[in-house]
């Protein structure tokens, strides 16, 4: 057993990813982030759950600012231009999912 935080380590100057687990509808992907660093703005057609682990961080979703500390939890809605800034080193857990089929 471990702990999320001890499964990945902060880099300087650099953003790290490490895959925990890849199925056909989404992934779970812990990242650790040294302080500035960030991921532009983007777009993905899948729904995320960004759970912050450990530091800080500054989300943004449609321009709207999120300040999330330890603990804090969000949802990225999928085809929804977002970003992630590291005010801090700071260790997420991202787990994405393909949208449910519109059935409609």
């Amino acid at each position: 057993m471990e702990q999320l935080s001890e499964m990945i380590k902060v880099q300087s100057g650099a953003i790290v990813s490490r895959t925990l687990l890849k199925a056909v509808n989404g992934s779970t992907t812990l990242f650790a982030f040294d302080a500035g660093q960030e991921l532009s703005e983007h777009t993905t057609p899948n729904e995320a759950l960004l759970i912050v682990i450990e530091g800080e961080t500054l989300v943004s979703i449609r321009s709207v600012e999120h300040h999330l500390r330890m603990g804090d939890v969000i949802t990225l809605p999928a085809n929804q231009p977002h970003a992630v800034k590291a005010e801090k080193q700071f260790k997420m857990l991202l787990v994405m999912m393909e949208p449910e089929e519109d059935a409609s």
